[in-house]
């Protein structure tokens, strides 16, 4: 895919965000850590609901499938009402729509749905927006 805008400074600029603070794009760190979050609430719901104790062992897992659906659950009940997963909203971000506003409910499946299959988030354009956030037409930005 490639970018149709014209080159920038800063990443956002050609979006018509702002470089620094509230509106910026979001730094990698801090999506990181917000995927990191989110992984874990699914983990330990899973754990909580969905686990297994291995025979071998006989210690208690998570069940994989369960993680996942919890996953994406949690992203696509999240992002349209409080316009962030739990993990973004803990560090300071909302994702909305490049051109503003809500991101109404197939965006945050659509995006989702890129990102649990990892390769489209980390091919990036040069606003630091993965191929998940293009398809889906979102942007993840700083509060």
């Amino acid at each position: 895919m490639s970018d149709a805008l014209p080159a920038s400074s800063f990443p956002g600029e050609r979006l018509g965000l702002p470089r620094d603070g509230a509106g910026s794009i979001a730094k990698l760190g801090r999506r990181v850590l917000a995927l990191l979050i989110d992984l874990a609430a699914a983990a330990l719901i899973a754990y909580a609901f969905f686990s297994y104790v291995d025979p071998a062992t006989g210690v208690r897992f998570p069940e994989p499938l369960a993680s996942n659906i919890v996953f994406f659950v949690i992203q696509i009940i999240f992002i349209p009402t409080l316009g962030g997963s739990p993990g973004h909203r803990i560090l300071g971000m909302r994702l909305m729509r490049v051109t503003g506003g809500w991101t109404g409910v197939w965006r945050p499946v659509v995006r989702t749905v890129l990102l649990m299959l990892v390769l489209p988030a980390v091919i990036w354009n040069s606003d630091h927006r993965g191929l998940h956030d293009q398809l889906a037409g979102t942007v993840l930005v700083r509060t």
